[in-house]
């Protein structure tokens, strides 16, 4: 995406059709807008043939296109699971690499990239109760190494409104829940993760048909991305309309939301009033 921009600038300031860049490349005005949009990588010849008819002669300059060239056809470490991973998710994980600030609002259960692997497994089953142990557990792998990105070396900013029901519901028993809670409390001590808890009379699903996340980027080619996961795919929206409207409903939750200083009490506060134990007939806790 990162190369695509800077394409998509050297042709608009030569004044240059997508048509005109696309008979250069022996190609179509769709391909000029795939490359541009990051949707496809671009072979090395054509990336020098663009060069060229955009003026770009510096060898230094030059080299450092091929760089970012090289750099957008590797694989990320997420691909050793692509015989199962759907490529709409594959995507997300490759913009959530890459973000300098992941802000999210999250009405059902604890935000992923904050989830225990019990927490996560005990997710996960419910919603792939078909699946074998070894698919369920290379899941939660999955989910683990994503959370690396917040103690990496220059970790993303990450900003999460959670609703109280999401952190209410005692997924996988009460030894998981507590641990969970743990998990988030000693998030919040870091300086980079903000969490900010909307109490259930507010009512912030009134305000949002569900979950969504905000991308940003540092790279300033790169716009804001809305990602909103469905349950057989996903919708990334860039749009400056959609992303107006987003930034408006995450402004009004964050307006009702308590400050982020109050978190780790009304954590603990919401562990001493556990709900009572509710038991199916098999004897598990629900």
């Amino acid at each position: 995406m990162v190369l695509g921009g800077r394409l998509r600038r050297l042709r608009e300031a030569g004044n240059i059709s997508r048509e005109a860049a696309g008979e250069h490349i022996r190609g179509s005005h769709s391909k000029i807008s795939r490359i541009e949009l990051g949707r496809t990588p671009i072979r090395e010849r054509d990336l020098v043939d663009l060069l060229g008819l955009y003026g770009v002669t510096d060898p230094a300059e030059v080299d450092e296109f091929r760089r970012l060239a090289q750099e957008a056809g590797t694989s990320g470490w997420w691909h050793r699971d692509n015989d199962w991973l759907p490529k709409w998710f594959d995507i997300y994980l490759g913009l959530e690499q890459a973000a300098s600030m992941i802000r999210g609002y999250e009405p059902r259960a604890v935000p992923e990239l904050l989830q225990t692997a019990e927490y996560a497994r005990a997710l996960i089953r419910l919603a792939h109760p078909a699946e074998s142990e070894d698919a369920i557990e290379r899941r939660v792998a999955l989910r683990m190494r994503r959370q690396e990105i917040l103690t990496r070396p220059d970790p993303p900013q990450l900003w999460l409104m959670v609703e109280e029901a999401a952190l209410s519901r005692r997924i996988g028993g009460s030894a998981v829940w507590n641990e969970q809670l743990d998990r988030v409390m000693a998030a919040v001590e870091q300086p980079n993760i903000t969490v900010q808890l909307l109490a259930d009379h507010v009512g912030g699903p009134a305000l949002t048909e569900g979950a969504f996340t905000v991308l940003r980027f540092a790279e300033p080619d790169l716009p804001d991305i809305v990602y909103i996961q469905q349950l057989t795919g996903a919708l990334y929206l860039d749009k400056r309309a959609d992303l107006d409207a987003y930034r408006a409903v995450a402004n009004q939750l964050l307006v009702h939301a308590t400050p982020p200083e109050c978190t780790p009490g009304l954590l603990r506060a919401l562990r001493r009033r556990q709900p009572p134990i509710l038991r199916h007939p098999t004897g598990e806790e629900s």
